[in-house]
């Protein structure tokens, strides 16, 4: 399988911590974010390759990624020269190439534990397949989904969606296998021709497909996950990567921990 990392975006709404770093190397637990991801990817067991696409500050992105790819997983890189003046929609239509086979599309914004990725691949039997989470209320910036009555498919998927209408939301994680690249690809072209649709988020192409029996949805209840928008944030992302820390990486040189002792830290 191989991850597509969204990861051009310098994440405005964290500054000044972002000022000269993106939101993808921000620190949590002494690492940075997206080394969490690629760790996570490579213990999952189900990752190849990871392509990350960049933008600001694309050079030490792309330096540290380097520096800390876990052993035995391939990385390249694709820039997003537009970051500035577009949304991951973009980032996801420069990545299309590599939209061939099994391919996931994460925001690099995510920190999870390896169990998220694993459990979606084998659960996945559409063409596309979107982990969610469910909690009591939703707010305005969630990324909000709403399922048909058994829950595993997506009928909509937006941020405006009416929080009384949805079900769940999307963590920014999703999975295409067998025709769900090329659907996406097209779905993403169809977007962006659209007035100011070079600024939405990747979801919006899903959204095209959802309704249609094309997105199933992979309840992610009880793993654990956070996304890092807000400096409300921060300490939750903290709190998650020290969870991780704990559970897989007791010394230099551990072995990942027990599913059972995964599920205490987390």
């Amino acid at each position: 399988m191989i991850v597509v990392i969204l990861a051009a975006g310098q994440g405005r709404r964290l500054l000044p911590l972002t000022h000269d770093l993106p939101k993808c190397l921000l620190p949590f637990a002494g690492r940075p974010l997206i080394a969490w991801q690629l760790d996570a990817l490579a213990l999952s067991g189900v990752v190849d390759e990871v392509v990350v696409v960049t933008g600001f500050a694309a050079a030490v992105v792309e330096r540290t990624v380097k520096d800390l790819r876990p052993a035995g997983l391939a990385v390249s890189f694709v820039y997003n020269p537009f970051y500035t003046v577009t949304d991951n929609i973009v980032s996801c239509w420069i990545a299309r190439d590599h939209f061939d086979g099994e391919i996931a599309i994460l925001n690099g914004d995510v920190l999870f534990e390896p169990e998220i990725p694993r459990r979606l691949r084998a659960a996945a039997e559409r063409p596309l397949t979107v982990a969610i989470d469910r909690k009591p209320a939703y707010d305005a910036d969630d990324m909000k989904v709403q399922t048909d009555a058994s829950g595993t498919l997506a009928l909509r998927i937006g941020k405006t969606l009416p929080p009384p209408a949805c079900d769940a939301e999307s963590i920014g994680l999703v999975l295409l296998r067998g025709l769900g690249g090329p659907l996406f690809a097209t779905a993403l072209e169809m977007v962006m021709r659209q007035p100011g649709g070079v600024g939405r988020w990747f979801l919006s192409a899903v959204d095209e497909l959802a309704g249609k029996g094309m997105v199933g949805c992979f309840p992610v209840d009880g793993l654990g996950w956070t996304e890092v928008d807000y400096p409300a944030d921060l300490a939750r992302a903290e709190a998650v990567a020290r969870g991780l820390s704990q559970a897989f990486f007791h010394d230099a040189d551990s072995q990942p921990s027990s599913f059972a002792n995964r599920r205490q830290v987390l």
